[in-house]
């Protein structure tokens, strides 16, 4: 199958090509994917690209817990949709279980500990009577959280608590609360909380039927990589859906969707976007030579080593210009200029400065900044600013 022509799908799957346009935050991620968050800006900015979604319309969603940024698949934090949080946690569940078994072999935590740790945890936040952060947390649970040294510093796993937090979100009875709302801010309180329990017997072929509705065709090393299954639980779970090869390749796609891809013509005109470099039209399948041209998969990659190519990377150094699913350029924000800084693989045309000035619109006045992780800032991001500009 025609590159190009590929690439246009998962776009149009992912709702780059306007047709989600109005849509709410939990339909965008119901219908394109739940949206990886670490900290930064995007969640944010894949929900605008879709469907124009304000900060101040998705913000609501939060606090009406019409969305919710909840450990998931791989134990990762994702910004998910409410019908799909029971999965999402049982997707996670094992994740903290394997922190507190690592503790224990190597720390000298025992499960019991942890366990009556969580207890106290619940209800310290109980007894408050409203969400408490990580500080007032562990003033109130007093001895039963404790310090693993510099042991634990080295693992980092700095004490017992951030385990007792952890299980506990895993199990759906605590839940964070992000300051001022927002999701690309690394400071939370904790509420306790009742999460759905509704999650199917099969939790891998549900996560597998919801994964390849957004993402295919994908590869089965694609989901395996999305759900961190192994090889035969990952061909298990994808036993029950029938899924159809797509010719020449190692590409499955649902057999619904696949009388769908056979008719699709893409957009004769360009259709572009400026979304994160974790967004999921990359990260769903962590792929990135998938959405590359070959002269720029050869092309420099900005902020990295001497000699590296941007075809080479596991992800994209930056964020992502897209148009019709090809990477057509990358860019950061530089919130002291209030500018979007790109580098373009494509000559600008009125569109393309269209959608840039409309996203710088949106980071400048909405978001104050964009950030691609918990970390990332001005400073850390200078490297990547002048490389881009050195590129132009």
């Amino acid at each position: 199958m025609d590159i190009a022509r590929l690439r246009a799908w998962w776009a149009h799957r992912q709702g780059l090509d306007g047709t989600l346009a109005g849509a709410g935050p939990a339909e965008v991620l119901e219908r394109t994917g739940w949206a990886r968050s670490v900290g930064g800006s995007a969640p944010y900015l894949g929900l605008f690209a879709r469907a124009g979604l304000d900060r101040e319309t998705v913000d609501r969603a939060v606090a009406r817990l019409d969305i919710h940024e909840l450990p998931s698949a791989r134990g990762c934090t994702y910004v998910l949709p409410a019908a799909d949080f029971a999965l999402g946690l049982a997707a996670g569940a094992g994740a903290p279980r394997g922190e507190i078994a690592q503790a224990v072999r190597h720390l000298g935590v025992t499960a019991d500990e942890i366990d009556t740790l969580a207890l106290a945890v619940v209800g310290a936040i109980d007894a408050a009577g409203r969400p408490l952060d990580p500080a007032a947390i562990k003033a109130a649970v007093g001895d039963a959280a404790r310090s693993l040294g510099e042991a634990g510093r080295k693992r980092g796993t700095a004490g017992t608590l951030p385990l007792a937090l952890g299980l506990l979100q895993a199990e759906g009875r605590i839940r964070r609360v992000p300051a001022d709302g927002r999701l690309d801010r690394q400071r939370f309180s904790y509420a306790t909380w009742a999460a759905p329990d509704d999650a199917p017997e099969d939790v891998a072929t549900a996560l597998a039927r919801r994964y390849f509705a957004w993402a295919a065709p994908a590869s089965l090393k694609h989901f395996r990589w999305f759900s961190g299954l192994t090889a035969a639980a990952a061909k298990a779970a994808v036993a029950p859906l029938g899924l159809i090869a797509v010719e020449g390749t190692d590409l499955l796609v649902p057999s619904e969707l696949a009388v769908e891809l056979a008719a699709f013509e893409p957009p004769a005109e360009p259709v572009y976007t400026l979304v994160a470099g974790i967004d999921g039209i990359h990260l769903l399948h962590r792929d990135l030579g998938r959405l590359l041209d070959p002269e720029d998969a050869a092309r420099p990659a900005p902020g990295e080593r001497a000699g590296a190519t941007l075809g080479a990377q596991a992800d994209p150094p930056c964020h992502l210009v897209t148009d019709r699913g090809r990477i057509v350029g990358l860019w950061e924000f530089d919130p002291e200029a209030g500018e979007i800084v790109t580098s373009l693989f494509v000559p600008a045309d009125d569109a393309l400065r269209e959608e840039i000035e409309r996203t710088r619109a949106y980071a400048r006045d909405q978001l104050g900044d964009v950030r691609s992780f918990s970390l990332d800032s001005p400073k850390s991001r200078a490297p990547r600013l002048a490389a881009l500009r050195l590129a132009r």
